[in-house]
């Protein structure tokens, strides 16, 4: 197939009248339209505004699908333990692959191709099946909470650990390499210190596992960790082994000098999530700070009760937009940087090679978007225009693995009727009120 429009081919590289060849799950080619067009002669071609790499999901929730909405304007601690995590307990089999397929349903329309997926404590292989059959790309884990944790979810920490190796050497590196594994902490809070020495201990037993948790988001759970452990939330997690090249650390919003050093000596790499952290009131990121260190920063939108959307192309503009707010500067974290975050950066955080970007023997992870917008005219500026003025629903071509998953407004491998009636019915019959005091 030969897709043909203005190819951004990373975030420096921008092809006027471009396009790219693919060859089953790899591009074999990347160059000026007229070229490829005499090279390639007999492939089937495609024509669109902009051709660009799947967008990264570097923290979502998909399995929060069925609680957008329910839990707004609330604090962190209460929306979690009060709302969103009685809505997990309240999901069984069916409820956990309906909630994972509506969220990846909403990822693929919108542009994101790959998801580091944070799901819960029960019914994951729901997730990993609905994952695998969708086709899209993914380091996905059951999420583990062994203290402090609301009835239904709490399990025991080798009971947690066992589900977990038992999801590892199903799922890992399957789905011809789609799905990997990430070994799933929630956070420190609920989470205890044989826990968290056991996730490490795990994830090293498995080349390419990985470690997936939320860390520093907001200044309760700071205070909490620090009461229990005498130590500010990274030192800790540095403690137990939940930092290095191998672990995703999601918000890191409040962080002082030492916490920071650790993060890049370590080569943790975090997830920023901007319109989370806004709507919980939890704070913005160091982001400028942390790339000046080199720690590698991905974007990510959380999950839709506390963003509510899934559509990467707002986090995007709001990932610049609140760096420059927050220092007052007009040229901190501009579209080109967000645009690294969102793609290249992503795929380094979620561990895949040879993904984020649209390079000659990479993964056809390529999304396709109209200009054919009020919103794209006049488009002066082709990353200006996708950080700061696209939508999700722009996408109206998505490819992963060199397959076509969604094309021209249509799921080509899944009944999306059929999943939003079933997400609808499941939501209804879910208590979602809050706890009582």
């Amino acid at each position: 197939m030969l897709l043909a429009g203005t190819v951004v081919a990373d975030a420096a590289t921008i092809i006027e009248e471009g396009a790219v060849v693919v060859d089953g799950d790899r591009i074999v080619a990347v160059g000026a339209h007229a070229d490829l067009v005499d090279a390639y002669p007999d492939h089937e071609r495609r024509e669109f505004g902009i051709v660009a790499p799947g967008l990264i999901g570097g923290h979502v929730h998909s399995v929060q699908s069925l609680g957008r909405g329910i839990a707004d304007d609330t604090e962190l601690l209460d929306w979690l333990f009060d709302h969103v995590l009685p809505m997990e307990a309240g999901l069984d089999a069916e409820g956990m692959r309906v909630a994972a397929e509506l969220g990846y349903l909403e990822c693929i329309e919108s542009g994101t191709t790959t998801v580091v997926d944070h799901l819960s404590v029960r019914h994951a292989e729901e997730a990993f099946e609905a994952a695998g059959e969708m086709g899209i790309r993914g380091r996905i884990g059951k999420v583990l909470m062994d203290t402090n944790a609301p009835e239904g979810l709490q399990e025991d920490t080798d009971a947690g650990l066992d589900e977990s190796e038992r999801l590892i050497e199903r799922y890992h590196d399957g789905f011809d390499g789609r799905i990997r594994y990430a070994v799933t902490p929630r956070f420190a809070v609920t989470c205890s210190e044989a826990c968290l020495r056991g996730v490490r201990e795990l994830a090293d037993r498995y080349d390419g596992v990985r470690i997936h948790t939320h860390a520093s988001e907001n200044r309760d759970e700071i205070a909490t960790v620090e009461a229990e452990t005498g130590m500010r939330n990274i030192h800790w997690l540095d403690e137990v082994g939940i930092t290095g090249d191998d672990v995703v650390l999601a918000h890191c919003v409040h962080t002082d000098e030492s916490e920071r050093e650790v993060l890049a000596e370590t080569g943790t790499h975090v997830t920023y999530c901007p319109s989370s952290n806004m709507k919980l009131a939890s704070g913005i990121a160091p982001i400028p700070d942390y790339l000046d260190r080199g720690i590698n920063v991905a974007l990510g939108n959380d999950g839709p009760p506390c963003n509510n959307t899934l559509d990467p192309f707002t986090e995007m503009r709001q990932a610049s937009l609140l760096q420059k707010v927050d220092a007052l500067d007009p040229t901190s974290t501009p579209a080109a940087t967000v645009f690294q975050m969102a793609t290249r950066n992503g795929a380094k955080a979620a561990g895949f090679d040879r993904v984020g970007e649209l390079r000659e023997g990479w993964k056809a992870d390529i999304v396709g978007i109209d200009t054919d917008r009020t919103r794209a005219t006049p488009l002066h500026d082709v990353l200006s225009h996708l950080v700061f003025a696209a939508h999700g629903d722009d996408v109206v071509f998505t490819m992963v693995d060199g397959d076509v998953l969604y094309d021209g407004g249509e799921h080509v491998r899944a009944d999306a009727d059929d999943i939003r009636e079933r997400a609808r019915a499941v939501a209804d019959g879910l208590d979602a009120a809050p706890t009582s005091d």
